[in-house]
C-alpha cells in the first residue's frame, strides 16, 4: 500500500497539483497515507492561477515547510513515493546538491537515500544548462524527472483534460492504477 507525500512548490502549474490531489482522493483505496506540503509561494501561485484557496479543503494531512517532525522526514516513516508537482528549478537545484533546508528538500533526500520513488514534475521552460545538469544529478541519484509536458493523442478538449494527461502519467509512474487513455487501445 502506498504512503505518498505530495509537495507543491511555487512554480507555475497549480492546476497539476490540484488535479493530482483530486485524482488521489478518488484513488484512496490505493494508498494508506497521503500527506501534503505547500510552500508559501505555492499557496500564492495557487490563489493567482486558480483564483481560490481550495488546497485547504483536501481531507489529507498537511505539513508546514519547517516541520521536520513529519513522518516522511525520516526513512523510518516508510513513505515510498514523493511527487513534487510542480517542481520549481530552485527546489530541484537544492535536491540535486543535497541542501535539505526545508521539509520538501529533506523528504526528497530521504526518498532518494532509501531508494524509493521521487517524481519531480518540472515546469519551467526553456531549460538552461544548470537545470539540465540538476535533472541529470537527480536522475543519477534515482529520481524521476517528469516534465509537465502534456500529450495530445487523446484529443483533450479543455485545459483540465490537457493537464490531466500529465497528471495521469505521473500517477502511472507512481505505480497507481489510473483509468486513462492508453495508446493503442
Amino acid at each position: 500500500m502506498h504512503k505518498i507525500v505530495i509537495a507543491v512548490t511555487g512554480a507555475s502549474g497549480s492546476i497539476y497539483a490540484k488535479l493530482a490531489l483530486d485524482k488521489l482522493i478518488l484513488l484512496k483505496e490505493q494508498w494508506q497515507e497521503l500527506s501534503v506540503v505547500l510552500t508559501e509561494n505555492a499557496k500564492e501561485v495557487w490563489r493567482t492561477e486558480l483564483e481560490n484557496e481550495s488546497y485547504q479543503n483536501y481531507p489529507v494531512k498537511f505539513f508546514s515547510q519547517q516541520d521536520f517532525s513529519a513522518p516522511f522526514a525520516s526513512g523510518s516513516g516508510q513513505y515510498n513515493t514523493m511527487i513534487i508537482i510542480p517542481c520549481s528549478m530552485g527546489t530541484l537545484g537544492r535536491i540535486a546538491t543535497g541542501v535539505s533546508d526545508s521539509l520538501i528538500t529533506r523528504a526528497a533526500d530521504v526518498i532518494l537515500k532509501e531508494k524509493r520513488k521521487l517524481i519531480c514534475v518540472v515546469r519551467d521552460t526553456p531549460y538552461n544548462l544548470i537545470h539540465i545538469r540538476n535533472m541529470e544529478t537527480v536522475t543519477l541519484a534515482g529520481g524521476i524527472i517528469c516534465p509537465a509536458t502534456p500529450s495530445f493523442y487523446s484529443k483533450p478538449k479543455t485545459i483540465e483534460e490537457v493537464a490531466s494527461t500529465v497528471v495521469d502519467r505521473v500517477l502511472d509512474i507512481a505505480g497507481l492504477d489510473v483509468k486513462t487513455f492508453r495508446w493503442g487501445k
